[in-house]
C-alpha cells in the first residue's frame, strides 16, 4: 500500500512498515494544506493516510472516502516504537474507506 504521513507522524516508523511505501505530506510539499485538502490529495495518490490529529473525524467528513486513515495517539517516537509490530498488522488489516484509532497497550 501506498501510505502518506501526515504532519507528526514520526518519520522513524517508516521503514518498519514492510512491504508498504510511505512519505511524508512534508516530502510531498504538502505542509501547508488543511486537513480537507490534504485528504482529498491524499485520496488521488495513496491507500492510506497515518496521522495523529485525534479530531480528525470530527473536523472533517470522512464518509465516501476511498482513502483508509489510521490515527496514532501520540507524536512521540519513543512511545510507539515498541509498538510498530503492532501497528503494522493494524495497517495490513485496513480497508479502502475505513478509519481506525490505533490504541497503545504498555
Amino acid at each position: 500500500m501506498r501510505v502518506l504521513f501526515d504532519q507528526g507522524t514520526p518519520a522513524p516508523l517508516r521503514p518498519l512498515l514492510v512491504g508498504h511505501e510511505a512519505v511524508t505530506a512534508y516530502e510531498l510539499g504538502w505542509f501547508d494544506l488543511k486537513n480537507g485538502e490534504l485528504l482529498a490529495a491524499a485520496e488521488t495518490k495513496f491507500d492510506v493516510f497515518i496521522t495523529t490529529d485525534q479530531n480528525l473525524r470530527y473536523q472533517q467528513n470522512l464518509s465516501g472516502r476511498n482513502l483508509a486513515i489510521l490515527v496514532l495517539p501520540t507524536t512521540s517516537w519513543p512511545k510507539l516504537q515498541g509498538q510498530a509490530a503492532k501497528i503494522l498488522v493494524e495497517l495490513n488489516q485496513m480497508k479502502p474507506g475505513e478509519y481506525r484509532e490505533f490504541v497503545c497497550l504498555q
